[in-house]
């Protein structure tokens, strides 16, 4: 969680860079509401993809799920620009959600991929 966050407030060198103590805590808190968005977005897609494999039919046992924490941040694009169609991305949203990646299995086990 820590390293998400610092990676979140990199934009300011990790540092609250405000001179007034009230200004200091809305930047504090903008860093909390943001965080809070990401571990939500990925915690929404763990659940589908998890529904998903097991609807396929694969055993995803809670004992594994307790190994997978929703602060990973690899789908994460912290630096510069990205440009955005979105009338393409919003065709693309299956009743409101965008379609998980395709299941990869590795000799360590199970792993699945989210779409950022």
């Amino acid at each position: 969680m820590h390293a998400l966050r610092r990676d979140l407030h990199y934009a300011q060198q990790g540092t609250i860079v405000r001179p007034h103590v009230q200004d200091q805590t809305e930047q504090a808190w903008c860093l909390t509401l943001l965080t809070n968005a990401v571990i939500t977005w990925t915690t929404e897609y763990y659940g589908k993809a998890i529904g998903e494999l097991r609807g396929q039919g694969r055993d995803v046992g809670d004992e594994l799920l307790s190994f997978i924490a929703p602060g990973h941040r690899e789908n994460i694009n912290f630096f510069g620009f990205i440009t955005v169609d979105i009338e393409a991305e919003l065709a693309k949203l299956i009743e409101g959600w965008r379609p998980l990646r395709p299941t990869r299995v590795h000799d360590a086990g199970l792993s699945f991929l989210l779409n950022p």
